[in-house]
C-alpha cells in the first residue's frame, strides 16, 4: 500500500513537505486532482499519480495548468473535493480560469495549490503569487511547517466549502522540500461521484450573470476577513512591546533568530498562516500593544502594505519596518542568520545581546555548474544543428526544458526565453524583424503544453523558421511525468491515449516535416539542411528516449566507450560536447565508463575514430 493512504490515525512518519500535503488531502477526502508538473511542487502529483493505482481517487496529469484548474473546478461544482496543483508560473497560465472561477465559485471543496520559488532553484522568475489572492478576491493560506502544512491542506478544504470558493494553499521551495515528522489523522471517505443542476444564473458567466457573481464574491471576502480573525492558523506568541509580523517559513526563520539573541521577553511575534483577506482585527490588536514593528516575509511587501495601510486608518502612529535598504530585500530565500541581522538593525540590540560567534566550517565547494545528462540526445541534437548551420547567421530562440541548458558553452544554444510554449512565438516575431535564419527549440511536453499554439500561428501568418522539436519520450525536467504524447504501456500502465506529435504537425498544415534520430549524426545533419533551406514553416522532430528515463523503465544498456591509443588528444569531443563522461587526467582525455552511456555522439565527432566500444 502506497505510504499516504495508510489508514492508521496516531501514526507518525517522516514526510517531504510535499507529500505531507498528499496526505492532508487524503485525509480530506479529496476525490479528484488535476497538475501539470513544476518543480518545486512536483512530489504532489507524483504521489496522487502512484495512488490512483491503488484507490478510487482519480488524478491527470493535464496538458497544461489552465485546462488543469478547469478539470478541477468542474468537479468541484459537482459537490467532490478536488484539488489542482501547480508552480508559481504556471498560475500564470492557469489565471484566466482562476479569476472568472472565483466569480462562479465551487460546491464540493477546491483547493489551489501554488508553489513558489524564492531565490529561482528551478524557475525563470521570482513572482509572487500572494498578488493571486488579491487579485481573485480569493482566501489564501501559508504554512510554515510541515506539519501545519498537512494541516493546512485539510482546513483548506473545508474553507472552500464554507465559502464556496476555491482556497489557494501557498507554499514555498523550503516547504516543499524540507522533510519533518507528521502525525497521521483520519482519512475522511471520498466521494467520488457527484451531481450537477443546471442553474445558468450562476454557472454561465456573461456579462449579466457576472455582475451579480462579483457582488457575492465580494461578500464572501467580509465573511472570510472573520474567519481569518478567528483562525487558529492566525495566533500571537509572547508579551514584548517589539513586534514582528511574519508568514510562511519566515516564522521559522523568527523564532530560530528570537531563541538564538535572547529575546524572548523583549519580542512578541504574530504568525499568519491566513493571509487574505488580513485579519485586520487581529493585526490591529497586536499593533496596539507594539513600539515599533519588523515585516518580515519573502518576496513582495505584501504584508507590509497591508499592515502600514491598516496602521494608517487606524491612526497609528509607530515605526514599520520590512523591505528596505537597510532591512530585507525582494531578492531569494531568507535564513535565520539574516533575520538575526535584520533584527539587530531594527530593534537596535547592540547593548543588549552579543552578536553570536560564527560557528560555520563549512568548506567553499567547486562550483558545479548544471548539464546536460552524459548521454542526453539533446547534446546530439544541438551538435547537428550546430553543424547544419554553420555558414549561417542564426538566432535560437528556446523554450522551458532540460533542452534550455543548452545555453551553455559549448553547445551554445539558447539565446531567447520568456516562458513555456515562448518558443514559437518568440521564434515568429524574430522572423519578421530580423534576416537571419531562426531556429527555435521546444521539448516534447512543452509542445503540447503551449507551444502548438504558436505553431498554429505561424503556419496561418506565413513565418519563416524552423520548429526543432525535442521528443524524448518523457517530462525529462521535472522528474519523467507522462504527457498526452508517452507510450503509457511502456510504464505499465493501460487506460490512456496517445497523441503523435508527427501527425498533430502534419494536420497543422507545416509547410516542411521530418524525423531525426539524433544520435545517428550524419544523416541528422543532412535533414537538419534541408528543413533550414526550406522558405517558410519547417519542423524537425528529434526523436530519441531520455537517457534517465530509459533507465527508470529498465531498457538495456549499451556498452560505455573509452579512448583508444590513437587519440592525437585534439580534445575535440569534450570541446565540442561537453559531456560530463569525460574527464582530463595528465593532460590526457578519458571516459568514466560508469557515466558513459554508449550513445556513441563522441565516436562520431573524433577526428582519429580513437573512441570506441569497450568489449566488455
Amino acid at each position: 500500500m502506497h505510504k499516504l493512504l495508510i489508514d492508521e490515525p496516531g501514526k507518525k512518519m517522516l514526510l517531504l513537505g510535499n507529500e505531507a500535503i498528499a496526505r492532508g488531502a487524503v485525509e480530506a477526502g479529496v476525490a479528484l486532482a488535476a497538475a501539470y508538473p513544476g518543480t518545486p511542487s512536483s512530489e504532489i502529483s507524483l504521489n496522487f499519480f502512484q495512488m490512483t493505482q491503488e484507490s478510487d481517487f482519480y488524478f491527470e496529469y493535464s496538458v497544461n495548468e489552465k485546462v488543469s484548474l478547469e478539470v478541477a473546478a468542474a468537479a468541484a461544482n459537482t459537490g467532490v473535493r478536488a484539488m489542482c496543483v501547480m508552480k508559481h508560473v504556471g498560475m500564470n497560465v492557469a489565471a484566466d480560469a482562476l479569476i472568472t472561477l472565483a466569480y462562479v465559485g465551487v460546491r464540493g471543496g477546491l483547493v489551489i495549490l501554488v508553489a513558489d520559488d524564492p531565490f529561482m532553484f528551478s524557475s525563470q522568475n521570482e513572482q509572487d503569487s500572494r498578488y493571486y489572492a488579491k487579485l481573485s478576491g480569493l482566501a489564501m493560506l501559508e504554512p510554515s511547517t510541515i506539519e501545519e502544512a498537512k494541516e493546512m491542506t485539510i482546513q483548506a478544504f473545508e474553507l472552500s466549502e464554507q465559502l464556496e470558493e476555491p482556497v489557494l494553499l501557498r507554499t514555498t521551495t523550503r516547504i516543499n522540500h524540507s522533510t519533518a515528522v507528521v502525525s497521521f489523522g483520519e482519512i475522511t471517505p471520498m466521494k467520488t461521484k457527484g451531481d450537477f443542476t443546471r442553474n445558468p444564473m450562476r454557472y454561465v458567466t456573461v456579462p449579466a450573470v457576472s455582475r451579480q457573481l462579483h457582488a457575492r464574491l465580494l461578500d464572501n471576502l467580509v465573511k472570510a476577513e472573520k474567519m481569518a480573525n478567528q483562525s487558529p492558523f492566525n495566533y500571537s506568541e509572547g508579551n514584548g512591546n517589539w513586534g514582528i509580523i511574519c508568514s510562511g517559513v519566515s516564522y521559522t526563520y523568527v523564532s530560530d533568530a528570537i531563541c538564538d539573541l535572547n529575546l524572548e521577553e523583549k519580542i512578541s511575534i504574530l504568525h499568519l498562516g491566513f493571509t487574505h483577506p488580513l485579519p485586520k482585527e487581529m493585526v490591529n490588536t497586536f499593533l496596539d500593544g507594539c513600539e515599533r514593528v519588523l515585516i518580515v516575509e519573502e518576496g513582495e511587501p505584501v504584508l507590509e502594505e497591508a499592515v502600514k495601510a491598516l496602521a494608517q486608518e487606524e491612526g497609528k502612529v509607530l515605526p514599520i519596518g520590512g523591505k528596505s535598504e537597510a532591512l530585507f530585500s525582494k531578492l531569494g530565500e531568507y535564513n535565520p542568520a539574516l533575520v538575526r541581522e535584520k533584527i539587530f538593525v531594527w530593534f537596535e540590540v547592540e547593548d543588549i545581546v552579543q552578536k553570536l560567534p560564527e560557528t560555520s566550517t563549512q568548506l567553499e565547494l567547486a562550483p558545479r555548474p548544471p548539464t546536460l545528462c552524459a548521454g542526453c540526445s539533446h547534446r546530439a541534437t544541438f551538435h547537428a544543428v550546430k553543424k547544419a548551420a554553420a555558414d549561417m547567421d542564426v538566432i535560437y530562440p528556446t523554450d522551458i526544458g532540460c533542452y534550455t541548458l543548452g545555453m551553455l558553452p559549448p553547445l551554445g544554444m539558447a539565446d531567447f526565453l520568456i516562458c513555456m510554449g515562448s518558443s514559437t512565438g518568440t521564434a515568429a516575431g524574430f522572423s519578421k524583424t530580423l534576416d537571419k535564419k531562426v531556429v527555435s527549440f521546444c521539448g516534447d511536453s512543452t509542445f503540447f503544453h503551449s507551444a502548438m499554439a504558436g505553431l498554429v500561428n505561424a503556419v496561418f501568418n506565413k513565418h519563416n523558421f524552423t520548429l526543432i522539436i525535442l521528443d524524448n519520450g518523457t517530462t525529462a525536467m521535472t522528474g519523467h511525468q507522462p504527457h498526452p504524447g508517452v507510450d503509457m504501456e511502456k510504464m505499465g500502465l493501460s487506460g490512456f491515449g496517445r497523441i503523435d506529435i508527427e501527425e498533430v504537425v502534419k494536420a497543422l498544415g507545416v509547410g516542411h516535416l521530418s524525423v531525426i534520430y539524433p544520435f545517428k549524426l550524419k544523416k541528422s545533419i543532412e535533414s537538419l539542411q534541408e528543413a533550414f533551406a526550406f522558405e517558410g514553416v519547417s519542423v524537425v522532430i528529434a526523436r530519441e528516449i531520455c537517457t534517465l528515463y530509459a533507465k527508470s523503465l529498465k531498457m538495456p544498456p549499451m556498452r560505455p566507450f573509452y579512448v583508444s591509443d590513437k587519440c592525437k588528444n585534439h580534445k575535440d569531443c569534450i570541446d565540442q560536447l561537453g559531456c560530463p563522461a569525460f574527464f582530463v587526467k595528465n593532460n590526457r582525455v578519458s571516459i568514466d565508463p560508469d557515466r558513459c552511456t554508449g550513445c556513441a555522439l563522441c565516436a562520431q565527432v573524433c577526428p582519429e575514430n580513437a573512441i570506441r566500444p569497450l568489449k566488455k
